[in-house]
Order: C-alpha cells, then sequence, then structure tokens
C-alpha cells in the first residue's frame, strides 16, 4: 500500500501523512483509533506493542465491523445484513 493509499484510507492528506513519516507530525488519538478501526490492528499494539497487532477476539472483531458498518450509507447496510443473512442460511443449509 502506498503512503497516499493509506492516507486515503484514513482520510488524510498524504502532506500530513508524510509529516507524520519525517516526525514532524506525531500520531495522535484520532489516528491511532482510524488505523485501529480501518485496518483491524489493535491499538494497544500500535502505541506501546503490546498483545497481539491484530484484532482476535469476536469483540475486538465486532468493534472493527460495527465501525466499518456505520460508515456505509444506509441502503449498503441493508445490503450486507442481507448478505450475512444468506451466508448463515447457506451455512445452515450445509
Amino acid at each position: 500500500m502506498s503512503q497516499m493509499e493509506f492516507a486515503r484510507a484514513l482520510f488524510l492528506s498524504s502532506g500530513y501523512m508524510a509529516e507524520i513519516e519525517i516526525g514532524k507530525k506525531k500520531v495522535n488519538d484520532r489516528i491511532s483509533q482510524l488505523i485501529s478501526l480501518t485496518f483491524g490492528v489493535s491499538e494497544a499494539w500500535l502505541k506501546d506493542g503490546t498483545g497481539s497487532m491484530f484484532f482476535t477476539t469476536p469483540a475486538e472483531k465486532l468493534q472493527r465491523l460495527t465501525s466499518l458498518f456505520n460508515k456505509l450509507p444506509p441502503r449498503f447496510q441493508d445490503y450486507v445484513v442481507t448478505q450475512i443473512e444468506q451466508l448463515l442460511a447457506a451455512i445452515e443449509g450445509e
């Protein structure tokens, strides 16, 4: 992933991201949370290297899913719910 793609995924300018990379700007709590929710990376791991790098528990995965779901327009939220229901139905039918 390029710096520009990374910045775009976090809704940051590539210039701002470049300033973080060269140490001119600090990564604040808001950016840490954005990275965590967007890429499924544990905030504790980002901040001090403790614990697992990626979300591993169902609660952590649900937190990320909820954050992503809330960013979708309502019609796409409905689509996601329908797809999950169809997936469950397919699994139950196996």
